[in-house]
């Protein structure tokens, strides 16, 4: 595209709004079952949907943030694609191979996330009031995981998938804003930005 003066300019497009798009939509959809307000017999769409939306596409969006310089963006984005990719891969290959306390195992890898979640909410204190509900919901959504699978009690991972619906609304509206805003070149969704 040529500018002014016949100097060829560029500006790459926000990688945000994909990686929050895809983190909504396939959160969204696990967290249906995680509510069991669906038939747990369904539980394998959301196999797809993990490698190709929650981990591929969210992947490449933390790669692009790479590009722009935002450490935060292309940590999220490729290390929750990378969780995706993790859990598609076992749930397919790798969860019946566990001989010990699968609950207690499984358990231990969403502490693991818990921890790296709520760490990634302190940097977000300095992003905007949008992406610091989305990371405070999902830090709740992985204790609450967390707890239910390590001691089988139903009910909190109920919760953890209630938890989780509200943390892919959260998600989808911060995308719809980063879409819309950028679309029109204004700020007509409201994002509520970090003061610096």
């Amino acid at each position: 595209m040529e500018g002014s003066g016949g100097s060829s300019s560029w500006t790459p497009a926000n990688p945000a709004p994909l990686g929050l798009a895809a983190f909504a939509m396939t959160t969204f959809v696990l967290s249906m079952f995680n509510a069991n307000l669906v038939s747990p017999a369904g539980e394998p769409v959301v196999l797809g949907l993990a490698l190709a939306y929650g981990g591929i596409a969210q992947l490449l969006a933390g790669m692009w943030e790479f590009r722009t310089g935002n450490t935060f963006g292309a940590l999220a984005f490729t290390s929750y694609g990378a969780f995706w990719i993790s859990f598609w891969a076992l749930v397919v290959f790798y969860a019946k191979d566990i001989t010990g306390n699968a609950g207690h195992d499984i358990g231990l890898y969403l502490w693991a996330w818990a921890i790296f979640t709520a760490y990634m909410t302190v940097a977000a204190t300095k992003v905007s009031g949008s992406v610091l509900l989305v990371f405070v919901l999902l830090t709740i959504t992985f204790i609450l995981l967390a707890i239910g699978t390590t001691g089988a009690h139903a009910n909190i991972t109920h919760w953890g998938g209630y938890i989780g619906l509200a943390t892919a609304a959260a998600a989808w509206y911060a995308s719809f804003g980063g879409v819309v805003n950028s679309t029109f070149g204004r700020n007509v969704v409201p994002l509520f930005p970090a003061k610096r």
